[in-house]
């Protein structure tokens, strides 16, 4: 589609959302939000008809674009049907979407619960391994982001978490590995991938083994920065948590469905949690849509023994017949195949090499679809591009940066110090050397804020 410039009607879009819409995040006078006139494939447009590619994937969940005919087309064929229906029935739509997740999911998660989105899928995955447990704590990483509800920011272990916690959530948090800035002084993968799990298996020992409920993960830490765990961690984990009887909880909210070039990023370990959670991709974000796959030894909990939870929503018919038609397009356009493809001969040797020229970049890391940027003022001792949380003038180099990207007509994904690189799995080979050409410009920006 040719974007046809409306600036009218983009001026009464952001006058009415100024008035009236309440932005998540933000400091609501601070922010001056795109009005976006429309989208498709890799792309989105604003009422001046200005086109960016979109390296960001909304919020990392358009794994097969904007308006993919099919998966709109199913969503029409399901309102004219049946728009919506109670979760305490058999409906088509929802026993089809769980059948078709429940054939991709690792080992014997074949029982599926749906949920809205991500945070209620952590919310609910949680709840289930305490019921399941009997204990009452939690583990989770720093470097990680659960979602913004109660218990899943709770979870989380960057700053957005410090506003809501009041500490009386049941949630210890530890160091998962990350060479490149080690809390063990690793000097290899295969040190810090030992030294992370002797680090998680004291710190449930300090704790007390039998309170202990689970250990919720991201697969791979996504808004985090996108690390990769050293080959082995996950399994290591999965032996400490059958060791001590803990649940281990899998997010795949931002890395499954495809982004790494597996339908979970879990395939890559051939680990199985008892609980895995997903939303995002699972049907492109294009209606709401969540879950967490449940396996059969916590399925048996509630066998005869009623799960004390639910949505209103759950399951909705519109939501699962487009996760139903994203899921069959993804196959037979093979699209994980295809990231997986474009993510080991395009994407990584191309921001290997841009990693080389640009001093501003510390490292490169990433899975498929699913690459971070690590920005850097200093590469030998590694100092962060700006500092920790920054915001206001301390973020200006990391401003300027994400600026440089847009003004080229890409839609970067910055957080701290990093850009995420993040497309659309579909994206053609043509579309991300465009922007990785925008990128290479807008690192050069980065660099002026260098010492080397």
């Amino acid at each position: 589609m040719t974007p046809q410039p409306n600036p009218e009607a983009g001026a009464a879009v952001k006058a009415a959302d100024r008035a009236h819409v309440f932005h998540s995040w933000s400091a609501q006078e601070l922010i001056d939000p795109l009005a976006v006139a429309g989208a498709e494939g890799s792309y989105f447009w604003d009422y001046d008809g200005r086109r960016y590619l979109d390296f960001t994937s909304g919020l990392v969940y358009t794994n097969i674009g904007y308006q993919h005919p099919e998966v709109v087309a199913a969503i029409q064929e399901q309102a004219a049907r049946m728009t919506t229906f109670a979760p305490a029935f058999a409906v088509e739509a929802r026993s089809e979407a769980a059948r078709l997740i429940a054939e991709r999911t690792p080992g014997d998660l074949d029982k599926i619960f749906f949920t809205n989105g991500g945070a209620d899928a952590i919310e609910h995955a949680v709840r289930m391994a305490r019921l399941h447990t009997g204990r009452p704590k939690v583990l989770s990483a720093y470097r990680s982001y659960h979602g913004g509800t109660q218990q899943a920011v709770n979870l989380t272990g960057d700053p957005r978490r410090w506003a809501s916690d009041g500490a009386a959530a049941g949630v210890v948090h530890f160091w998962a590995p990350f060479l490149y800035r080690s809390r063990f002084y690793a000097e290899t993968e295969e040190q810090e991938c030992a030294r992370a799990l002797e680090h998680l298996e004291t710190t449930i020992a300090f704790e007390g083994p039998a309170t202990v409920a689970a250990i919720v993960l991201e697969t791979v830490p996504g808004t985090a920065g996108i690390m990769v765990p050293p080959p082995g961690y996950l399994a290591g984990v999965r032996e400490i948590c059958d060791k001590y009887g803990v649940v281990l909880v899998l997010d795949e909210v931002m890395a499954g469905f495809g982004r790494t070039g597996e339908w979970f990023a879990a395939d890559h370990s051939g680990v199985v949690p008892d609980l895995m959670t997903f939303a995002k991709g699972v049907n492109s974000g294009y209606v709401p849509l969540g879950g967490v796959a449940i396996s059969g030894k916590i399925a048996d909990t509630f066998a005869r023994r009623p799960y004390p939870g639910g949505l209103t929503y759950s399951g909705h018919p519109l939501a699962c017949a487009a996760a139903v038609a994203t899921i069959k397009v993804m196959a037979e356009e093979r699209v994980v195949e295809h990231a997986a493809h474009l993510g080991t001969t395009v994407l990584e040797p191309a921001l290997r090499e841009l990693a080389e020229r640009h001093p501003s970049v510390g490292e490169v890391r990433g899975l498929g679809m699913f690459w971070a940027v690590e920005l850097v003022r200093d590469r030998e001792t590694r100092e962060p591009l700006v500092p920790y949380n920054a915001a206001g003038e301390a973020n200006a180099p990391m401003a300027a940066f994400a600026a440089a990207m847009r003004s080229g007509g890409v839609w970067p994904f910055v957080n701290m110090n990093r850009t995420h690189v993040v497309p659309p799995c579909n994206i053609t080979e043509a579309e991300l050397k465009e922007g990785l050409a925008v990128l290479d410009a807008a690192l050069s920006v980065a660099d002026e804020h260098t010492r080397g």
